[in-house]
């Protein structure tokens, strides 16, 4: 029997306190036994963060690998498991990020990009064309008054002098007519998406 599994005996958190503690000393085999009683606490804490169950392993290795880099951090005078919930927790948010950052248009096929490298600008062209045809249509049911509002200010993007010019309508009536037109627009594209 070791002195790191003499002093660790009375609980888990203690021995594992203990093996890194003499993994920082140089004991190949308290480090081995550390991190693999490490990976139930790691589970854990990324589970607390609302890791995906298919995301748990990715987080395991980074949060072992972030042990390794970093175990000379460690003080043996505190808390290992918390030290260890703390790295967890780290790399258990940065899985989260770099899931939300990766979108709801991401292709999860490490390849696909490779085979089809156009696919992701075909499919991004496609949904720009669907959109502007969407607006067109909304514009062209509107008013008379608030389309040509919207044409002249917005689509020609002329200033408030010139569209009255262009129209022979007031200012001010342009302006009243913008206005309810980008109210009628936000009404229809939030009520139907």
């Amino acid at each position: 029997m070791t002195d790191a599994d003499a002093q660790a005996s009375d609980s888990p958190e203690r021995r594992r306190a203990a093996w890194m503690a003499a993994a920082q000393a140089g004991d190949r085999i308290a480090y081995e036994r550390v991190l693999a009683d490490s990976v139930p606490l790691i589970r854990m804490a990324a589970r607390r963060q609302g890791v995906a169950v298919d995301q748990l392993d990715d987080v395991v290795q980074e949060t072992l690998l972030t042990v390794h880099r970093v175990r000379h951090t460690y003080d043996p005078a505190r808390s290992y498991d918390a030290w260890l919930a703390a790295l967890a927790a780290r790399r258990a948010i940065d899985a989260l990020r770099s899931q939300g950052r990766r979108g709801r248009h991401e292709l999860h096929d490490d390849h696909a990009y490779d085979a089809y490298p156009d696919a992701h600008d075909a499919t991004a062209a496609t949904e720009r064309e669907q959109e502007a045809r969407h607006l067109r249509k909304a514009i062209a049911a509107l008013p008379p008054g608030q389309r040509e509002a919207v044409e002249q200010l917005g689509l020609k993007e002329r200033s408030l002098a010139e569209a009255a010019a262009h129209t022979g309508r007031q200012t001010g009536a342009l302006k009243v007519n913008l206005h309810r037109a980008i109210k009628a627009l936000r009404a229809r594209f939030h009520g139907e998406s």
